[in-house]
């Protein structure tokens, strides 16, 4: 799948969009890993 950027607006879009769903996958993960942590402290 090849998709073509004709302006810098939607790259911008696209950059932003991928950057704000790594964002939300990690904070995922920082999330699970916390608990994972705090629970192997009993």
């Amino acid at each position: 799948m090849e998709q073509v950027f004709y302006t810098l607006q939607d790259f911008t879009t696209h950059a932003e969009g991928i950057t704000y769903l790594l964002i939300a996958v990690a904070l995922c993960f920082f999330g699970f890993f916390w608990v994972f942590l705090s629970e192997r402290d009993d």
